[in-house]
Parts: structure tokens; C-alpha cells; sequence
């Protein structure tokens, strides 16, 4: 298969775990039989400092051009970086949000999971953190409250904020169905999360979910509050596959997620439109003041590249010896400094690439 990858470098340390991902799909290519062919372009800040503006229309036209796109990292330090002087509409952020817009990537895939080698670094107590867990975060990422109709008004001398969360019944469809089919390629379970005792978009959720879930017998559907879900996520996270929920919603439990596998170095994400088409990038962000030392954790960028072999290139077994050759890696006690620890060994950037490379054979 030839695989076209838009890659965006960005800013931090995002050109040096883009490179090691690189090198990881490369490797992937020349063992399986693919080929991989790769375009950069500039956004955020880089864009910034050569075009004047965060995204380019020639950048977004090379990104749909393409199979997939791999980022990196976006943004600086916002309070000595010159980009944050400008209008927000011209930061390095802004580009983020326009591509995604550009791109309809309306659901936000992270994955939360802790590695054995890791669980340490977990703040849940040893009983917990002993089952290990391995959850799939699904989120609406372009409609809900922060899409919504927004205003201050001032009513008798008072000011009142009102904003509005409205969902479709086609917006809640398409992001079940992204769930379902993703949950078939998992351990066939979705958690949808919704508040359907008290919100109408909710009760629509839960209605629109439960119809989709009868095109797919082979999974099992469970709902579940959301108050609730805050709560089973540090009471036993192993019980999750898919959590399948809103936007709002969604950004509380993924960070609530990504905290309790206590190495946010480690996880992944992607963003997905309606087709087989999806943006990869690490949860992590720009790291600006480790930039070029060569000891940032590429893990998350290559565990991104894994997905996007998956659930854009639908090559399962390529993405499986990514994922494996990364637990061989740490099995093996190698670490990057920000998930070292007593008794294992610490290797920069550009080492760890190369010993994921040499674990996929």
C-alpha cells in the first residue's frame, strides 16, 4: 500500500517526535511491503514566523490532498513567545482550530491506557492501577455548548451569560457510528456518556445512540451518567473500553483519563471526519523549553502513527507491531527522562526511535 502523509512538524520539540514517528513508519514500510510518502508543511508558530499567519490556504489544500496527516506539536511559551503578542485569531493555536474546521475532524479519538512497565506512575492506589486499563476516549469535537450560540446580555442592571448547547440528531449519529465501528476493532464494549436525567441533548443522545447500536449486535452498549463516569474513572477504569460522549463532556474525561495513567508523554490521539480521513498528534504539547536537546518522549507521536495505520490505512497488523514494539522497549527498561525512574535506563529522543525501529521485525 502507498500511504500519503501530510506531516505538520510545528513548533517545540514537535519537528523532533515527528522525525522519530517518521523513522517508526518507515520501518513499518520496509518490513510489511508499503510504501510511505510524506509532504510537510508549516503551522503554528513556524507558519507564523515564514507566511505571517498560522495555516496557509496552501497548507490546508496539501493537507486534504492526502491520505492522513501526522502533526506534531503547536505553540509556544505564551508569556515570552512574540506569537502571543499578536490577535488570538493570528496565534499558533488559531491554525489548529482552522485546520480542524477545514478538515470536519468531528471526533477526537484519545486513548488512555497504562503500561505494566508504568504503573508507578499512577495516582490511583496499587489495587487499581494493578488491573492496568485500556480505554478509547471518543468525543464530539465540533458541536455541543462550545459551538453553541453565545451572549451577555444585561438584564435589570445585571449582567447574565448564556450559552447554548444544541446537538443534532445527524451530529450524534455520525460520532455513534465512529464509536461503534472503532469499539469493533477493540474489545467490542461502548460507554455512552451523557446527563439524560437533566438535559433534552442528552435524552436526543441517548435515543440517537441506542438506534445506531442496533446496526451493531456484535458490541455491547451500556449508558452512563456522566457524574458517575467522573467517578468509575478512578474507582476501576479497567470496567471501559469506548467512552463514547459530547464535546464538554469529553474534554473533562479525557483529562481525567490522561491523568491516571500519570505519563501524559505516552498518549496518543487522533481527530477524524467522516471518511477514512483523520489527523495524528500527540495529547502532549510544544514543550518549548526542551526543544532541541534531544530528550523529549516520542512515544506518543509514534503511538499516533499506530492509529493512524488502523483506523485510516485499516493495517491492523502494522499498527499492532508498533504498539507491541513499544511494550518491548519499556519491558526492556529503557526510558525517556520524563517517565525514568530508579533502575531503568534513560535515553533521549533519537535512542528511543531507534529502539522501537529495531523492536518491529
Amino acid at each position: 500500500m502507498v500511504c500519503k502523509i501530510t506531516c505538520i512538524p510545528g513548533d517545540g520539540i514537535g519537528p523532533e517526535i515527528v522525525t522519530q514517528a517518521k523513522k517508526v513508519l518507515d520501518r513499518v514500510a520496509s518490513v510489511y511491503g508499503h510504501e510511505m510518502n510524506y509532504t510537510d508543511i508549516l503551522m503554528g508558530g513556524a507558519s507564523i514566523d515564514v507566511h505571517g499567519v498560522p495555516l496557509t490556504q496552501e497548507a490546508i489544500d496539501t493537507a486534504k490532498a492526502a491520505d492522513a496527516v501526522l502533526m506534531g506539536a503547536i505553540g509556544g511559551n505564551t508569556s515570552t513567545s512574540p506569537w502571543y503578542k499578536l490577535p488570538p485569531e493570528k496565534r499558533p493555536e488559531a491554525g489548529l482550530l482552522k485546520i480542524r474546521k477545514e478538515l470536519n475532524l468531528f471526533a477526537n479519538l484519545r486513548p488512555a491506557l497504562l503500561y505494566p512497565e508504568l504503573a508507578g506512575a499512577c495516582p490511583l492506589k496499587e489495587e487499581i492501577s494493578a488491573k492496568g486499563f485500556d480505554m478509547l476516549i471518543m468525543r464530539e469535537l465540533t458541536g455541543g455548548l462550545y459551538f453553541g450560540e453565545r451572549k451577555t446580555i444585561t438584564e435589570n442592571g445585571k449582567k447574565k451569560a448564556i450559552d447554548t448547547l444544541t446537538y443534532s440528531e445527524d451530529e450524534i449519529r455520525r460520532i455513534a457510528i465512529k464509536g461503534f465501528d472503532i469499539a469493533r476493532k477493540r474489545r467490542k464494549k461502548v460507554t455512552s456518556v451523557d446527563k439524560a436525567n437533566v438535559l433534552d441533548s442528552s435524552r436526543l443522545w441517548r435515543s440517537v445512540v441506542e438506534e445506531v447500536a442496533k446496526d451493531y449486535p456484535d458490541v455491547t452498549l451500556e449508558h452512563m451518567l456522566v457524574d458517575n463516569c467522573a467517578m468509575q474513572l478512578v474507582r476501576d477504569p479497567s470496567q471501559f473500553d469506548v467512552i463514547l460522549t459530547e464535546n464538554m463532556f469529553g474534554d473533562i474525561l479525557s483529562d481525567e483519563a490522561s491523568m491516571v495513567t500519570g505519563s501524559i508523554g505516552m498518549l496518543s490521539s487522533a481527530s477524524l471526519n467522516d471518511t477514512k480521513f483523520g489527523l495524528y498528534e500527540p495529547s502532549h504539547g510544544s514543550a518549548p523549553d526542551i526543544a532541541g536537546q534531544d530528550i523529549a518522549n516520542p512515544i506518543a507521536t509514534v503511538l499516533s502513527a499506530a492509529m493512524m495505520l488502523r483506523f485510516t490505512f485499516d493495517l491492523d497488523r502494522e499498527a499492532d507491531a508498533i504498539e507491541q514494539a513499544v511494550k518491548e522497549v519499556l519491558r526492556a527498561g529503557y526510558r525517556t527522562g520524563d517517565i525514568w525512574s530508579e533502575g531503568t535506563e534513560k535515553v533521549g529522543c533519537t535512542r528511543m526511535g531507534d529502539l522501537i525501529c529495531e523492536a518491529i521485525k
